[in-house]
């Protein structure tokens, strides 16, 4: 065995020396002088508003690393949510990086006033050469920020005059705004004495005016520790009333836990507090029950439960309050209050209904318009509830 060894090891050696000799010469796999990495390629998504105008999403392609061969990549838009040719303008093509990093990709966006949520779009990259890809796709979203939204307005309406009366205030919801000398905004989510979930906000995401109508949008987003948000908007200490006939004309929206409410506050609720100052429930609905709407009155003393009386209306042959316009009205007089549904009456009370208190109703009252979202009435929202859900109102109406 000892006289083995030296020829061993020789051929040991050798054995070595050739598998050295006979590497390749790695010089990056696509001409990348000299380095064993390979050239990536990489695209990065674009998000920015849709604005007034058509405008351009400019995607930047690069290159991981500089590389001495020319590097290419074949790349195309496709669909998601948004539509080419409607939202955006198809490209497809070849990019080529011949002793440059950077390249872009220009997509143009087609601009419009519809408000449609946001819009994705994508990029594909595909058969590189000299290079592998980081990124096969990347996404552009198109971010809403228009307010119009066209509506179906379609259903029942009622006129703009009435004998022996006068239109002492309205709002038509015709501007491209609402106005503030009307309404204001509440704000927050102290769950409104029942337990609601959403939190009500100004913002023009959810409550905006278009087409002549003003909408309240309720959404599912995570908004200062809730998971909801809505609008509340009041007319105290702007618009408000005693007695005459009110109209509301509105669409509204239905789902497990969705409460839209037309309604009214005695002004005195600064003072007196609640149920002291009253209640007006011209509609209330309970989302899980969209074809049928209660009007109600509340009333009682301050810092106590409410008393209260009402009465509903359903909607015969499978219609919903969702599918067109319906009108929503009280003829308000000294000691009597009726509730209206499309002018039928369904409702009615009386200073004789009112015998644990004093009878609250002939005084001044403001007006409030709102969707809460979950409460002690309608419960939570559960997996059927589909969001965003809107109330539309056409108009609101004074006659006395």
């Amino acid at each position: 065995m000892k006289k083995n060894i030296p020829f061993l090891f020789l051929f040991i050696i050798s054995m070595l020396l050739v598998s050295s000799c006979g590497k390749d010469d790695d010089s990056g796999n696509g001409g990348n002088g000299g380095g064993t990495s390979i050239t990536k390629i990489t695209i990065s998504p674009v998000s920015k508003f849709e604005g007034d105008i058509n405008s351009t999403f400019d995607f930047k392609v690069r290159l991981s690393q500089a590389s001495s061969a020319d590097v290419t990549v074949d790349f195309t838009t496709n669909d998601k949510s948004a539509v080419q040719e409607e939202d955006y303008i198809a490209q497809n093509g070849t990019l080529t990086f011949s002793g440059t990093m950077e390249q872009i990709i220009s997509v143009e966006i087609v601009a419009d006033t519809l408000s449609e949520g946001d819009e994705e779009f994508e990029i594909l990259l595909s058969n590189p050469t000299n290079a592998s890809l980081e990124d096969e796709s990347e996404v552009g979203t198109i971010r809403n920020d228009d307010t119009f939204l066209p509506t179906n307005s379609s259903g029942y309406t009622t006129p703009n005059s009435y004998a022996g009366m006068t239109l002492v205030w309205a709002d038509e919801f015709n501007g491209n705004q609402i106005d503030l000398n009307n309404w204001t905004h509440e704000i927050g989510n102290s769950g409104w004495g029942n337990n609601e979930l959403q939190y009500y906000t100004s913002s023009s995401d959810n409550s905006y005016v278009s087409d002549g109508n003003l909408i309240i949008e309720a959404k599912e987003e995570s908004i200062s520790g809730s998971s909801y948000s809505s609008a509340r908007m009041i007319t105290a200490g702007k618009q408000e009333f005693i007695y005459g006939r009110i109209d509301v004309r509105a669409k509204l929206p239905e789902g497990q836990g969705i409460w839209p409410a037309i309604w009214m506050l005695g002004a005195d609720i600064f003072t007196d507090g609640w149920p002291a100052c009253g209640e007006i429930d011209i509609m209330e609905l309970v989302g899980h029950e969209p074809n049928r709407i209660h009007g109600t009155a509340h009333w009682g003393n301050q810092g106590n439960p409410s008393t209260y009386q009402g009465n509903g209306f359903t909607l015969s042959g499978g219609s919903k309050y969702s599918d067109e316009f319906n009108v929503f009205s009280i003829i308000w007089e000294n000691d009597n209050i009726k509730w209206l549904m499309n002018d039928q009456e369904f409702f009615s009370i009386s200073s004789a209904n009112v015998t644990n208190t004093a009878y609250p109703f002939n005084d001044n009252f403001f007006f409030i318009l709102n969707i809460a979202v979950g409460g002690n009435w309608p419960g939570s929202p559960d997996g059927s509830t589909v969001f965003p859900q809107k109330m539309y109102i056409d108009y609101v109406r004074v006659f006395q």
